[in-house]
């Protein structure tokens, strides 16, 4: 799960921008907090002070903010609406200047006042939250957007908190609780961001609910086509639940979207093809890949691709693939597959050739040493070489497991001698 949660990060980044544009969905009547207040009003000094104060502010003179805004607190008296004004604005100076921890106590303290009007109160008590979510502090973060959720009408919400909401579970590895909070914010816009499925998807992955993480998925493909990512994700995850004409097909789609570029997408497709019995497509994928850059052209590669050929029945390009391969390889396997090969095909020049090549590259086991002399002696033997076949045989019957066959070969050379003195 280390991409997941890799990609669970950078979602998360995403979605605590888009929360910031403000509040989300109320979460309740059982917790609805009525508030009453009654806004306060400032002297013409006091509020030509303050502008000063934000003038500063405004030219980045944060000390001289600060100082001109100490000063009115201390002089503020018992009017609580200014106390929370000027705690407001101080918040806001040290937050400007990087004193993030004092800027949250003015924030907390603007709230604990009570004094401001509504809509400046509840948009104090949303970014207090933001700002836990941004220290980190999560456990406070959710405390401050719940006393959010509890307080603030639910006509005046969208769906951002929700997400917010989403993101602080998420941090707090809560997955069913992000997946509450992200499924109420995309039920209630009425358009959502992408970002907001893939935290829900990202969610699906670390519960292991694969099936709902498919439905996400084909959501996001629904809606943003051209992203490789989920349909690749989508066709992994059918095959995980092991539903492979699902995932073959959903790969498919993409590779004829054009949406494939990378090997990884192309050696699973023709993995997926080959696995469906499809091997014309298994080995045309990925012969095209080579021939296009996108795989590398190694012995792996082109082995995967001469025996898909084979298995479709194509011997011609079987062959010119396991040629292939057996230039890049450093031993003889792939030149003895290629040898079975031109046997079947009676093409007993090429079938010396090749079985030659094997034997001399070497690396063979014992089951495949006996095999190679076997088909390397009929080749010999089809071209009228007796005495070179007669010797193949003869190493061929050192090996336990082609003993026998070399045993009837070499009885067979005998007759067809007696045949021809006769």
């Amino acid at each position: 799960m280390d991409l997941v949660r890799c990609q669970l990060q950078a979602i998360l980044i995403v979605c605590l921008t888009l929360a910031a544009a403000g509040p989300a969905f109320g979460q309740a009547d059982a917790c609805n907090i009525k508030r009453d207040v009654r806004t306060g009003t400032l002297d013409e000094v006091t509020w030509k002070q303050l502008n000063s104060a934000y003038e500063d502010v405004g030219e980045e003179r944060y000390d001289e903010a600060y100082e001109s805004l100490r000063k009115l607190l201390a002089r503020a008296g018992r009017d609580r609406y200014l106390q929370a004004i000027l705690n407001q604005a101080l918040a806001q100076v040290e937050w400007s200047r990087g004193n993030y921890d004092p800027a949250l106590q003015y924030f907390e303290k603007a709230v604990e006042i009570d004094a401001l009007p509504n809509q400046t109160h509840f948009a104090l008590m949303y970014q207090i939250a933001q700002l836990y979510f941004m220290k980190e502090r999560y456990d406070e973060a959710l405390d401050r957007l719940d006393l959010w959720f509890c307080t603030v009408p639910n006509e005046k919400v969208t769906s951002a908190a929700y997400v917010l909401k989403a993101s602080i579970h998420a941090r707090q590895e809560d997955f069913p609780a992000v997946l509450e909070a992200i499924d109420a914010a995309i039920a209630m816009d009425e358009d959502p961001k992408e970002p907001w499925y893939q935290l829900e998807l990202a969610a699906h992955y670390e519960l292991e609910q694969y099936p709902q993480a498919a439905e996400t998925l084909e959501v996001l493909i629904s809606k943003w086509p051209d992203k490789k990512l989920y349909w690749v994700q989508l066709s992994q995850i059918y095959y995980r639940l092991k539903q492979d004409e699902r995932a073959l097909a959903v790969l498919a789609l993409a590779y004829r979207k054009g949406l494939l570029d990378k090997q990884s997408d192309l050696t699973y497709l023709s993995s997926l093809y080959s696995n469906a019995s499809v091997y014309y497509k298994a080995a045309e994928v990925l012969e095209q890949g080579i021939r296009n850059g996108v795989v590398q052209p190694g012995k792996l590669h082109w082995t995967l691709v001469a025996d898909a050929w084979y298995a479709a029945e194509e011997l011609e390009k079987s062959l010119a693939a396991y040629e292939e391969a057996g230039r890049l390889a450093d031993d003889g396997l792939t030149d003895l597959r290629r040898g079975y090969i031109l046997v079947d095909l009676e093409r007993w020049p090429a079938v010396l050739e090749t079985l030659n090549r094997a034997l001399e590259k070497g690396g063979l086991n014992e089951q495949q040493s006996g095999e190679a002399y076997l088909l390397r002696g009929m080749a010999q033997f089809n071209l009228g070489d007796f005495d070179s076949a007669s010797m193949d045989w003869g190493r061929a019957g050192r090996y336990e497991k082609s003993r026998e066959a070399a045993r009837q070969w070499l009885n067979h050379l005998e007759e067809e001698r007696r045949r021809r003195a006769s």
